[in-house]
């Protein structure tokens, strides 16, 4: 069991990652890889993933176990990035850290070639790890980021109703079964035995696609705290969401875009949120909003350094072919940050 230990600070403290992240999705893709268990849902995934690769499993793999510990470098604490932006961190890890993570590898350390010569902290194997963790990245993660990204946008609006209607404790009430909140003490299932005291660090939450069955911690307790949990699902990713006929008969309606911006609001997004999910600049994102913040669809408010917008009734009911709804609650309750979140 993991406890991590809150003071009245770090639940002031205590932040929602601002969508799914590139490296920790990453890796934990390559857990589920070569897990035979889930068939359900990643037997598919699993399938055409293998398709894809080359030598990519086994250069990662000697670094990277089945299950279990993995190096902290592989995945820097970081705000919204690309993926370029995370492998340029990684490749900036220095020889000490390299030598000291990889030697708590299950094995002491990695047995032969690129992956030992990492260890003894020869920084120039970085380049090569950037490479086959980008090339992984491609052929497992890249094809189905959208249905990724929607699955963690949807935990982020649970989380988020559960901070306005309590709180943080309900916040953390509210995650997944296998984490319970138990002031102050959040307690998890977990591997090990373990205690982490956040001491006012607070704590950042990441839910992820790919993270099954137990939360991820990072091993080192000084670095700035994070928690990876599963979010919850029962489906597949698939790499083109398939597209109802109501969308059709809308896209005729108000244009392709203009629906497929509708269609991305969800539970409520930031104008940059928007423009990442329907594909189009920022600009054309404001731009098309605007149009139908007009015509009544959805609604904007100002909230600190970012706007949000969340639909209408009106909205919603087009959406829905005619059938009205309440509006959903709003993509989460904690704005954007004029300033990336640390993990």
């Amino acid at each position: 069991m993991l406890r991590i230990h809150f003071t009245g600070e770090d639940l002031a403290r205590l932040r929602m990652a601002p969508g799914p992240d590139t490296l920790w999705e990453t890796i934990l893709s390559f857990h589920r890889l070569r897990d035979r268990r889930g068939a359900s849902v990643f037997g598919e995934w699993r399938q055409e993933t293998r398709g894809r690769l080359s030598g990519e499993t086994r250069l990662l793999s000697a670094i990277v176990p089945c299950r279990g510990y993995f190096p902290d470098f592989l995945t820097p604490p970081q705000g919204p990035h690309s993926l370029e932006t995370g492998l340029e961190r990684i490749r900036e890890t220095g020889p000490e850290r390299l030598h000291a993570e990889l030697s708590r590898l299950p094995s002491g350390r990695p047995a032969t070639g690129w992956a030992a010569s990492l260890a003894d902290g020869c920084t120039t194997q970085l380049g090569r790890l950037a490479a086959a963790l980008t090339d992984y990245h491609q052929a497992a993660v890249s094809p189905y980021w959208a249905h990724i990204q929607t699955r963690v946008d949807a935990d982020r609006a649970a989380r988020g109703r559960a901070l306005l209607d309590g709180g943080a404790g309900e916040l953390l009430a509210s995650l997944p079964p296998m984490l319970r909140w138990r002031a102050p003490v959040l307690e998890a299932d977990y591997p090990v035995d373990r205690e982490l005291h956040l001491d006012g660090r607070g704590l950042l939450l990441q839910p992820s696609f790919f993270c099954r069955r137990t939360p991820v911690a990072l091993q080192d307790p000084k670095l700035p705290p994070v928690l990876v949990y599963p979010v919850t699902h029962t489906q597949a990713p698939y790499e083109s969401p398939p597209g109802p006929d109501r969308g059709t008969s809308l896209g005729r309606l108000v244009g392709h875009t203009r629906s497929s911006v509708l269609h991305s609001i969800g539970n409520g997004c930031t104008t940059s949120e928007l423009a990442r999910r329907a594909g189009v600049s920022l600009a054309s994102a404001s731009q098309h909003a605007g149009v139908l913040r007009d015509a009544g669809l959805l609604v904007t408010l100002r909230h600190g350094n970012s706007v949000l917008h969340t639909l209408t009734p009106l909205g919603s009911a087009l959406l829905c072919g005619g059938t009205p709804r309440v509006p959903r609650p709003r993509q989460s309750s904690i704005p954007e940050r004029s300033t990336p979140a640390t993990m």
